[in-house]
């Protein structure tokens, strides 16, 4: 059984939009439509609802939507944070799997999807201590102790930011293709398929994320995400139905409203300060334009603390959709060693770093912002660890 509480709070933020309307045509209420439409295509029963996480941002009380899983389980809960320009319906090819061993919450951040849109503070620093607060406050309010944390891209980095913040709450750290590390040297102009006008206004755009040029679309973004993104369809069309126009129509509605959240990345530059017995795995897909090296570099400066690094072979960025069972297989074994107080098995090392490696040099690329290219052109091999079927995976 399916339910959403509390939908009463949209109606409080529609005046938002203003004259956004006039070019593009979307509303909270349009955006919950087409959430529910995906979600559909679950099997586990899920609960909906906003949490107030008072006057963190602007002096205003904020809300944000948060769906629920299985939270009668006694296992440790697993809070999912989505990435920039998304919402938590892109987490339907995992919701099912990881809510069969425990709670599973995922959020929209706020400033993103259904959340409230504040006015965050121009600072960067200050926009990011507002972020983690409000990420804490719906940790108060929901009542959650301690948690394993999964993040991807934008949401990764807020992941990594909370736990240097409040690292007695996370039980273990996972950041999926991070954002906040530097990409290979690829133009996303190359990448996808986007019309001249578009590549053009979006420029402004670019340093936060490709979905961004939907929103310089206006009425047209819908039929342009189908044909410039297909990649994005094709990743969920064995489990959702009519995945070619509800995939882009969910991702519309969510990017077509400005998004409020800004904040900055250079305070990792503090060597990624977290305690030393915080367990953390990354996960990138092999094929990702995100830079694996930075991850192992984290590996190799704190070798007396669990620091897994995982490449899925055959998944790109959205690692968590391509190759969904075998990065459910990573999520899930996590989990079940977090329930039990053990680790899981490490992944082989594909190379040692050559060097000895600085703290500095570690700062330095953790602070690296995302649109900032990787001038380095030496020809390093691509890490293909296969994660298929290893005795130490929970499926």
């Amino acid at each position: 059984m399916t339910e959403e509480v509390g939908v009463e709070v949209e109606r409080q933020q529609e005046s938002w939009f203003g004259s956004w309307l006039r070019w593009c045509p979307t509303s909270l209420s349009m955006l919950r439509e087409a959430e529910k439409v995906l979600l559909s295509n679950l099997k586990s029963s899920y609960t909906g609802r906003y949490v107030s996480v008072g006057c963190v941002v602007g002096g205003k009380e904020s809300h944000v939507w948060t769906l629920s899983f299985n939270e009668d389980s006694d296992n440790i809960p697993l809070v999912l944070l989505h990435g920039f320009g998304s919402g938590v319906g892109l987490w339907c090819l995992n919701f099912d799997s990881f809510a069969a061993h425990r709670p599973v919450y995922a959020l929209d951040i706020l400033g993103f999807g259904r959340s409230s849109r504040p006015a965050f503070t121009k600072d960067p620093l200050e926009a990011e201590r507002e972020f983690i607060m409000s990420i804490d406050g719906w940790r108060e309010k929901v009542g959650l102790e301690k948690f394993i944390l999964l993040g991807h891209s934008f949401g990764g980095f807020l992941a990594a930011a909370y736990a240097i913040k409040h690292p007695e709450r996370v039980e273990h750290l996972v950041l999926a293709d991070p954002w906040g590390f530097p990409e290979r040297p690829l133009d996303v102009g190359d990448r996808y398929k986007f019309p001249l006008w578009v590549k053009a206004v979006a420029a402004i755009l670019r340093p936060f994320n490709p979905l961004s040029v939907i929103r310089t679309a206006g009425p047209f973004g819908p039929n342009i995400l189908k044909k410039a993104r297909p990649d994005l369809i094709r990743k969920f069309s064995g489990m959702v139905r009519d995945a070619e126009e509800v995939i882009p129509n969910y991702l519309y509605h969510c990017n077509a409203q400005d998004p409020s959240g800004e904040s900055a990345f250079h305070t990792l530059m503090s060597g990624f300060g977290m305690g030393q017995g915080l367990p953390i795995t990354l996960i990138y897909g092999a094929r990702s334009w995100v830079d694996h090296d930075p991850g192992f570099q984290i590996k190799y400066m704190r070798k007396d603390t669990f620091v897994d690094v995982q490449v899925i072979q055959g998944a790109g960025h959205h690692v968590y959709a391509d190759k969904a069972r075998a990065f459910n297989s990573i999520v899930n074994n996590i989990g079940h060693h977090s329930d039990n107080g053990t680790l899981p098995l490490l992944a082989p090392d594909s190379e040692e770093p050559d060097r000895e490696v600085s703290s500095r040099d570690v700062a330095v690329t953790l602070s690296s912002m995302m649109n900032v290219r990787n001038d380095n052109t030496r020809d390093d091999p691509v890490v293909t660890t296969e994660v298929n079927g290893v005795e130490d995976e929970v499926d």
